[in-house]
């Protein structure tokens, strides 16, 4: 009001400016300029019209929920604007949800927990965390991350409008930007199926005293003997700028299912700049379903310890240039590979967009540790890197009743680079890997791409012949095309998505440098 007042006051050659929006900033002298002023009449004062609401107001106050409180830590301000900031409990020790509220936002503090570890033996369901749809919570510190402990639950459910955003602080604050990682840790599902490379000595792998720690974490068990055990719901919801390092080679991934049980619903999930891998399974059994990799900095699927499993509709795009990303998928437990039960994984319907070429692993996709894979419906697009490596003799024979036998490919497409498009190690040889590369249906290593903003089939893809997973397991559907997204007017990771400089999903999905008001 006293900039108003004194603008009132100046005329300058005799001509006053007759309203504030008429000066604009220049035209307002500062004090000891040497202008003349010459009172004039006091007008009849034009009332201040209300401030229209630009961005996000923060609530009064958190919201109560069932056990601990919610913390209020005052408020946070970032681009979009500012938000009652609620911070988690360290531990959820009651069923309770977590409400989409207007002008609040959520965090985590550290490690949350919910509920606490009820054993591999144990069959109850102790605490269940439900979060609402357009719900976004934060890790307030780089080594923030949400433990499901075994025996307890998640209900995370969001929609195509309104997804549920997992992200890091600089991402509220507006500092993160589309080369952004290690912001906070990642979500860990923990469960009570089976898994291999026990803590204990002596253990028999896939029974309930076959349990193992997580990684980069303490007192985080999982592992049983329980194959259907349900670890909860996650679906719509994207992951940002996960992934921190705890200590060296320890590190959380944007989502981490560990002895997650096929009772677990796990599917619309996209992780995004984490940087470490974006999805580790570790043994279990949960089936998962539209998964959307983008940015990782190391695997973008990996899976360890006996996982047996089916993923359909899997999206992976590492970040332009070159300079991050490892494989785009990983599948482990190597020096280990006589243990029982072995990995044994079917995949349908992928696109990996290759984009690294220094890869650790050497090729698009490492199968080793004895693993049994069948890969079905792919698009491999690594024009500076082999496709496939197959590393360990144990992983191209057949030795025993839980082993299915060498990887499987059928209707899988590959644009290689380096010396070879195949690679084999330790005990296995370029060859042998073609062999079995070719002796599946509607195979091609000679691939050249007509994929559309980056990811979505053209006139190639369309003519390329699909292969019908429905016999090899149910929970497949037959979508009759290969790779990820059919065509333009596929909407399969429209709208939950997040877009950045690696990949857009379309002006439905809003930029992941934004959170959802």
């Amino acid at each position: 009001m006293a900039a108003f007042a004194r603008v009132r006051l100046v005329m300058l050659s005799g001509v006053a400016c007759s309203i504030l929006a008429a000066c604009g900033a220049d035209g307002v002298a500062s004090p000891g300029e040497g202008v003349i002023v010459i009172p004039a009449p006091t007008p009849t004062p034009t009332p201040t019209p209300t401030p229209t609401p630009t961005g996000v107001t923060p609530a009064a106050a958190c919201p109560s929920i069932a056990g601990p409180a919610l913390s209020d830590l005052g408020t946070i301000t970032g681009p979009q604007g500012t938000w009652r900031n609620c911070g988690f409990p360290a531990r959820f020790t009651a069923s309770t949800a977590i409400p989409k509220v207007a002008g609040v936002i959520y965090s985590l503090p550290g490690r949350v927990d919910v509920g606490t570890d009820q054993g591999a033996t144990s069959t109850n369901t102790d605490v269940t965390l439900t979060i609402d749809p357009g719900v976004t919570i934060f890790g307030a510190t780089g080594v923030s991350y949400l433990v499901v402990n075994r025996g307890n639950r998640i209900d995370a459910v969001g929609t195509a409008a309104q997804p549920i955003v997992f992200t890091g602080r600089g991402n509220v604050v507006g500092s993160a930007d589309d080369n952004t990682s290690q912001l906070w840790g990642g979500v860990v599902l923990l469960g009570r199926a089976p898994v291999t490379d026990c803590l204990a000595p002596g253990a028999t792998p896939g029974t309930a005293a076959c349990e193992r720690d997580t990684e980069g974490t303490s007192n985080a068990l999982y592992g049983g003997a329980q194959p259907a055990d349900n670890s909860g719901r996650m679906s719509f919801v994207q992951i940002r700028y996960s992934g921190f390092i705890l200590s060296a080679d320890k590190e959380l991934q944007g989502l981490t299912p560990s002895g997650v049980g096929s009772g677990t619903t796990i599917e619309n999930i996209q992780v995004h700049n984490s940087s470490d891998d974006g999805i580790e399974v570790f043994g279990g059994r949960v089936n998962m379903r539209n998964l959307a990799i983008t940015g990782a900095e190391d695997d973008g699927l990996d899976t360890d310890v006996g996982y047996k499993g089916n993923v359909q509709f899997l999206l992976a795009v590492q970040r332009a240039g070159g300079t991050v990303g490892d494989s785009m998928l990983e599948i482990d437990s190597n020096g280990n590979e006589d243990t029982t039960p072995r990995q044994n994984v079917a995949l349908s319907n992928f696109t990996f967009i290759h984009r690294a070429n220094a890869a650790g692993n050497t090729a698009s996709v490492l199968i080793r540790g004895g693993a049994d894979y069948r890969l079905m419906n792919g698009l491999i697009v690594a024009p500076g890197i082999s496709c496939v490596r197959i590393n360990s003799a144990t992983t191209v024979q057949t030795a025993g009743p839980d082993e299915a036998g060498p990887p499987k490919f059928d209707s899988v497409n590959m644009q290689c680079g380096g010396a070879s498009a195949f690679l084999g190690t330790s005990g296995v040889t370029n060859d042998q890997v073609a062999t079995i590369f070719n002796a599946g249906t509607n195979n091609s290593s000679t691939y050249v791409p007509t994929l559309s903003n980056i990811f979505i089939n053209g006139a190639t893809e369309t003519g390329r012949p699909a292969f019908n997973p429905v016999p090899i397991n149910a929970y497949f559907v037959n979508a009759g095309y290969v790779g990820a997204v059919r065509d333009a007017a596929d909407t399969r990771f429209s709208g939950w998505t997040c877009n950045s400089a690696t990949a857009s999903f379309g002006s439905s999905s809003a930029a992941c440098t934004l959170i959802p008001v």
